[in-house]
């Protein structure tokens, strides 16, 4: 009896992390460090004013060049290349709580997904870090920018889709939450993987086109917001 009740409670025990998704595992915190420092060291010298629009996300937002973009508006970014959300809620202190921005964008996923992070995991990780925004900057709008479909990671599609979906909902609840597709316009017909004109050489990271079509689909969700003039 009392190996039965060994086995059953070993069995319990490897199945724990298929019933409940894993807390987010931040990088180390030493690999943002020069990062985070620049960020706190450009507030330092230039204050962003109130009222600016915060980008914060993965090397999609950091390669984004937002005043090229948005010549009339005030951006702020606040993107690291290579981080998950999980790295953005640990950061959170530095990259979103000092700011008082007018609305917060987040793209991320990408990297979440490609680290095995899940479906639910990187779902659970969108409300969280959403979440935080609204409890520290209650009222302005929070956009979430789909996972993106591309050629590298095509493979990872049918789950983003998923986790895509699932945010979708999570924003449709209300609360300044605003969910944005920008992934529907870059699929091919009948959702098949996107053309590569979207991206750079590495089938990965957006081009110019990539970055103009990104920018008309969230100048109108920012506008629509009362976020943008």
């Amino acid at each position: 009896m009392r190996i039965s009740r060994r086995f059953a409670l070993h069995g319990f025990l490897l199945l724990l992390p298929l019933l409940f998704p894993t807390a987010a595992k931040a990088e180390e915190p030493s690999r943002w460090e020069k990062d985070m420092g620049a960020f706190r060291e450009r507030e330092a010298e230039s204050p962003s004013p109130e009222g600016a629009v915060l980008f914060v996300g993965s090397s999609t937002v950091r390669l984004w060049d937002l005043k090229a973009s948005w010549p009339n508006e005030t951006m702020v970014n606040n993107g690291f290349g290579g981080s998950t959300l999980a790295d953005a809620i640990r950061h959170f202190d530095t990259l979103i709580e000092p700011y008082h921005p007018g609305a917060v964008v987040i793209y991320s996923g990408d990297n979440d997904m490609s680290k095995g992070r899940g479906i639910k995991g990187t779902t659970a990780d969108f409300k969280t870090l959403a979440e935080q925004v609204q409890k520290t900057h209650p009222g302005i709008p929070v956009l979430i920018l789909a996972i993106k479909p591309s050629v590298k990671r095509w493979n990872l599609w049918p789950e983003m889709k998923q986790v895509n979906e699932a945010v979708a909902a999570f924003c449709a609840s209300g609360n300044g939450l605003h969910f944005v597709d920008i992934a529907t316009p870059m699929l091919g017909e009948g959702d098949a993987m996107p053309d590569p004109s979207w991206f750079r050489d590495d089938g990965l990271h957006l081009s110019e086109k990539g970055y103009a079509e990104w920018t008309r689909i969230v100048g109108g969700v920012l506008r629509e917001a009362g976020a943008l003039k």
